[in-house]
């Protein structure tokens, strides 16, 4: 969660209220928010591990009382000193919910913006603009404009590489504007870290710069962002003056001050629908120090292609309210409350959802709230029922008994593997959990299998999470490959029981509407100066044993048995082993010829055999994919078959 730190006298300036330390951190609760901790500049620096200060230095702290409230991840309205109080005196009942307008444009050349859009398509497509009138700063308000920016750009823009913000000085530039992506050594600018002594660099001396600069330090995590593009995005105006070069640094000549009046906001992005959240979260706050508050001035973004016409054309910022409904029916039976429709309605005024009405002519009450620009979280009737429970009053709530009378357990499948990993443990073998993705090649290339469908990452951070894993082994080959310092003189055991997801083509007739199924699975390897492939066989029919699954009176010596039914079975379920030969199974590859089976279990209802698992020595490639230097034998079995 978010945290903010807000100075606890200038809060109680913006409410016109002031509270006890406990009164507010009730009112915290009562809104949703927590207060996380009370304490000061001085006392920060004194519990600091990393920075240590003199005397001096702590001396000139200020001792000034700050919150720190930590709000939810999805609202960013509440990021900055404006969007608390102001949600707090709505709740509070000392002001309505504001309503935003968009003004026509002032100064048409100010207000439009140009894309080259053939140049940005290749590192950051899009971006949306705004004007902010007759804006007034003092210092306070110009932290909390900055403060506010860089809590966007940590959470919604995902450290700039999503959304990356630009706010100028409208009147030390003249429009309209232009957003290009241009050659490093072509875009020349002196940026805001060097304002003082005016230095210029170009796009590729800049990144080297604060690759290694220590006073420009914090710049240096959003550098790999652009640094390797041949092209970086810049925003200029009508005289080719570089405003910002996203998502790294402003020019120093647009650069807001205290004597700012006109702010132009840009903010350029890889997704758009992103941007246009971030642009209104940032309108929204500091629109209200407007000479008329809560007024924003539209800006027409023209996409053009390499011959000058206009491909695309919007206009930003969007500030729309929009519509949504929640039976009242729905609101009371998710909360546990009975309230009714024309107080619930009221409600929504301290949440700012208001105005909120009773829909006509309905089977039932249906509550219409009205969203603002600023609550781009409200995406379903439970998002309203949840806001609702807030302005009633969590304390409000009843508790009650349920009237449903249930008798709670585990899921037979984790009980079974509960049980089964204590007896497999007590076997010697060694549990592990690994991740749940891999990469392509250690999930099917590096197993000597055909590469199949499986679930895949469309952004994966790196090429070890592209795909969610089908099989087990490759989590506990990477073990055994990152404990080569062990010793493996008496035989190195492994075990893991966890899911796979394996694609789900029957989605339509089992119902899993996603498309894909998970699988449990148990998996065991034994690596040493041996196979150990009779090891590997005593596990299976170990687990066997423990499942009551008795093995079949006449083994099946190889595939070439094709019958389904048995000649000599017991009562129940029983299992059998049949040769795994070569080609023949897309797992036959994962083991040495000849060195390999699978387990067959058999139902006591017609005899039908079905194949839940494989086992067998490695083949050399595999182990050598693994960088495995002992022979090792695997097994891996579909558990939900045995239950």
């Amino acid at each position: 969660m978010p945290t903010v730190a807000i100075e606890r006298n200038a809060l109680f300036t913006h409410l016109g209220r002031t509270y006890t330390d406990t009164e507010f951190d009730e009112l915290c609760f009562e809104f949703g928010v927590e207060l996380d901790e009370i304490t000061s500049e001085r006392e920060e620096a004194t519990k600091s591990s990393t920075v240590k200060l003199s005397k001096e230095q702590l001396a000139n702290l200020s001792e000034e009382v700050v919150y720190k409230i930590d709000v939810p991840a999805n609202r960013y309205d509440l990021l900055c000193i404006e969007g608390i109080c102001r949600a707090l005196k709505v709740f509070l009942g000392d002001m309505d919910a504001p309503t935003y307008e968009v003004c026509p444009p002032s100064d048409e050349a100010a207000s439009t913006v140009t894309v080259m859009q053939s140049n940005t398509a290749t590192i950051r497509p899009f971006v949306v603009c705004a004007i902010l009138r007759d804006v007034t700063f003092d210092e306070a308000r110009y932290k909390s404009f900055i403060e506010l920016q860089d809590q966007l750009h940590r959470n919604l823009c995902r450290q700039r590489t999503l959304v990356a913000i630009g706010t100028h000085d409208l009147d030390a530039v003249k429009g309209p504007f232009k957003y290009d992506a241009r050659s490093p050594t072509d875009v020349k600018f002196v940026p805001l870290t060097h304002t003082e002594e005016g230095k210029e660099f170009d796009g590729k001396s800049l990144m080297e710069c604060y690759e290694t600069d220590a006073n420009c330090k914090h710049l240096k995590p959003y550098v790999p962002i652009i640094k390797s593009s041949p092209l970086y995005p810049v925003v200029l105006d009508s005289e080719e003056t570089v405003l910002s070069l996203p998502p790294i640094i402003n020019g120093s000549k647009s650069r807001i001050t205290l004597n700012t009046k006109n702010v132009f906001i840009e903010c350029t992005a890889t997704d758009l629908t992103k941007a246009n959240i971030v642009l209104d979260t940032v309108v929204a706050m500091f629109s209200e120090y407007a000479a008329k508050p809560f007024s924003v001035e539209s800006v027409t973004v023209n996409y053009v292609n390499d011959d000058g016409a206009v491909v695309n054309s919007y206009v930003t910022p969007q500030m729309y309210t929009r519509k949504e409904t929640a039976t009242v029916k729905f609101v009371n039976s998710l909360i546990g409350i009975h309230v009714d429709p024309l107080p619930m309605a009221e409600l929504c005024n301290k949440i700012q959802l208001g105005p909120a009405r009773l829909l006509p002519d309905t089977e039932e009450p249906v509550l219409e709230v009205t969203v603002p620009p600023t609550r781009s979280d409200i995406l379903h009737a439970v998002d309203i029922a949840e806001d609702i429970a807030v302005a009633y009053g969590y304390n409000n709530i009843v508790k009650t008994i349920p009237k449903t009378c249930t008798v709670g357990g585990e899921q037979p499948l984790n009980a079974l593997g509960d049980l089964l990993r204590e007896e497999i443990g007590r076997a010697g073998y060694i549990e592990v959990l690994t991740h749940g993705l891999c990469s392509m090649k250690d999930n099917f290339t590096a197993l000597g299998r055909p590469v199949t469908a499986a679930v895949s990452l469309s952004n994966p951070a790196n090429v070890e999470y592209q795909v969610v894993r089908t099989t087990l082994l490759p989590g506990l080959l990477k073990t055994l490959q990152h404990n080569k310092s062990m010793s493996f003189a008496g035989g190195f055991k492994l075990f893991e029981i966890s899911d796979v997801v394996l694609p789900d083509d029957e989605h339509v007739v089992t119902q899993t509407i996603v498309g894909a199924k998970n699988a449990r699975r148990v998996c065991a390897t034994y690596a040493g100066p041996t196979s150990g492939f009779e090891v590997i066989h005593g596990l299976v029919d170990r687990i066997m044993t423990l499942c009551e699954v008795a093995p079949e009176d006449e083994y099946v010596a190889s595939s070439g048995n094709k019958t389904n039914k048995l000649v000599h079975c017991k009562e129940g379920w029983s299992y059998t082993i049949r040769e795994l030969q070569t080609g023949e199974s897309g797992v036959s590859g994962t083991y040495f010829p000849g060195r390999a089976a699978e387990v067959l279990l058999t139902s006591p209802k017609g005899g039908t055999r079905v194949v839940i698992g494989s086992f067998g020595i490695l083949h050399p490639d595999v182990l050598g994919s693994f960088d495995i230097q002992y022979p090792t034998s695997a097994v891996e079995l579909d558990l939900e078959s045995l239950l």
